[in-house]
């Protein structure tokens, strides 16, 4: 759970502190340029992948199979929401998100 909270919180801040946008999900900030580095060199979506982390492991933390239930509704909310940002994203930042779409994954490193 700790490491998820924390993937959460510093991707958030690495994200707001190199210009990427605001900290919330409706770009009430839209990002002045694309953020590649830090944890976003590893995967696309990391706050998304910390909240997630943070679900399973409370689950696991209480053996509760409505915690699992729940992380697993959130991962398909998240996902659907993730595929909506990268139109969006592409549509902002053109070839350089299509070239860094190339090289990081969506959600696990090296994996998906």
């Amino acid at each position: 759970m700790i490491v998820g909270y924390l993937l959460y919180k510093l991707s958030t801040r690495y994200r707001v502190k190199h210009c990427g946008g605001g900290a919330g999900e409706k770009w009430e900030k839209q990002p002045q340029r694309l953020i590649t580095t830090g944890p976003y060199a590893f995967t696309r979506n990391p706050v998304y992948l910390g909240h997630l982390i943070f679900l399973i492991g409370l689950a696991l933390t209480l053996n509760s199979l409505i915690a699992a239930i729940l992380a697993a509704v959130i991962a398909v909310t998240f996902h659907k929401r993730i595929l909506k940002d990268e139109i969006r994203l592409a549509g902002v930042f053109g070839g350089q998100y299509f070239e860094y779409k190339s090289h990081v994954k969506r959600w696990i490193p090296g994996v998906f």
